[in-house]
């Protein structure tokens, strides 16, 4: 039995998905993502000199700044900007631009569910797009379970509230480094079949939580591939041919 939803998605089925780089002038990187009605704009500025306080100066400093559609940054926002801090932080090589700080600023269009793993996603396509080197690129999905014990990927607004547990997972996206052309750092590193972000709300079980482990890497092999094709342009020749 297939729990019924209301735009007629399968459980599993993704809403449509649509990327836009370098859509922003005056930034170094840019990109716009979108899951159905869900849409968030991204924009990189740097690497420029210096560190935070508190920061290494050894390695390079990521700052992410989240902007809201309306209203002003409230508990929500500031504890998606620490996890989208970590998650590109893990994924960055910092060892190249060592003293520097590259901004992240992540514009909220629309909110109509799996807003975190939307801004994860246009984060990575616009450090792409500015040339940030990367250990490698990542995808981030949302799956939810319903009191019945279904599983649902990439669920709307409604769906979410409806929900008593939800997970964000972000995974690597692919096998070989992304660098810029020329760089020996990381280069054909093999990656293992890990994830890179996990952030769970509300009570679920271990086995719960596996199944959306499962249900959510299965279903980033179709946004890996996505994510790639729309990168191509962008993409280093030297990561160019990975699958």
């Amino acid at each position: 039995m297939e729990i019924d939803r209301d735009d007629g998605r399968t459980p599993n089925q993704l809403r449509p998905l649509a990327c836009s780089c370098n859509v922003l002038n005056r930034a170094h990187g840019s990109a716009s993502w979108s899951q159905g009605d869900t849409k968030v704009l991204a924009a990189v500025y740097g690497p420029k000199a210096g560190t935070k306080k508190n920061e290494n100066p050894e390695k390079a400093s990521i700052e992410v700044i989240w902007k809201p559609k309306t209203g002003q940054i409230g508990k929500l926002e500031r504890e998606c900007e620490m996890i989208l801090k970590r998650t590109l932080q893990s994924i960055c090589i910092l060892t190249t631009n060592p003293n520097t700080t590259t901004s992240i600023i992540v514009q909220v269009i629309h909110d109509d569910g799996a807003l975190l793993p939307c801004a994860i996603n246009a984060s990575c396509a616009a450090l792409v797009d500015a040339g940030i080197p990367l250990k490698h690129l990542a995808v981030a999905i949302s799956c939810c379970l319903s009191e019945n014990g279904y599983v649902i990927l990439d669920p709307t607004k409604i769906e979410e509230e409806k929900m008593k547990a939800s997970v964000h997972l972000v995974f690597p996206n692919a096998p070989v480094s992304v660098v810029p052309e020329g760089s020996t750092q990381g280069v054909g590193e093999p990656l293992e079949h890990g994830i890179i972000t996990s952030v769970t709300q509300g009570a679920m079980s271990v086995d719960d939580y596996i199944h959306c482990l499962e249900r959510g890497r299965a279903a980033t092999t179709k946004m890996s591939a996505f994510l790639r094709r729309s990168l191509q342009p962008q993409l280093p020749m030297n990561s160019s041919k990975a699958g």
